[in-house]
C-alpha cells in the first residue's frame, strides 16, 4: 500500500528499480535500507548521495545497472531521503509509488511538500 493507503504504483522500471528490482518501492525483511520513498533524482541529490558515499551515478554492468542521470525515477532509502531533505538537496516524489512504510519516518504534510507532478 502507498502513502495514501491505495495500492503501490510502479515507480521505475527504466531502470529497474526497487530494493527487489520489480519497478516498486515495496520493502520486507530483505530490504535492509527500506528503500521506500519514489524520487525523481536531481543532479543535485545525485551529487549529495556520492558525498555521503553512494554514487548512484556509476553503472554496475554486473548488476545491470546503468546508473542514473537526473530525472530517473528511483526507489530511495527513507533515511537518505532525509538527509537530502534536512540538506535542502530532497528531490521530489511520486507519492502514489512511496511505500506506507515511509510514514513511520516522514509525515504526510511534509512528503506532500515534494510531490512530482506527474500531469
Amino acid at each position: 500500500m502507498n502513502v495514501f493507503g491505495a495500492p503501490l504504483m510502479v515507480c521505475g522500471t527504466q531502470p529497474m528499480t526497487g530494493a527487489f528490482r520489480n519497478g516498486c518501492c515495496d520493502t520486507g525483511g530483505m530490504d535492509v535500507g527500506t528503500h521506500t520513498v519514489c524520487a525523481v533524482v536531481t543532479d543535485a541529490f545525485l551529487s549529495f548521495s556520492k558525498r555521503k558515499g553512494n554514487d548512484l551515478t556509476r553503472a554496475y554492468p554486473e548488476y545491470n545497472f546503468p546508473g542514473l542521470v537526473a530525472g530517473d525515477r528511483w526507489c530511495l532509502y527513507v533515511l537518505r531521503w532525509l538527509e537530502a531533505y534536512q540538506a535542502q538537496v530532497a528531490p521530489q516524489i511520486l507519492l502514489e509509488a512511496c511505500h506506507q512504510k515511509t510514514l513511520e519516518y516522514v509525515d504526510i504534510e511534509t512528503l506532500k511538500k515534494f510531490a512530482f507532478d506527474t500531469a
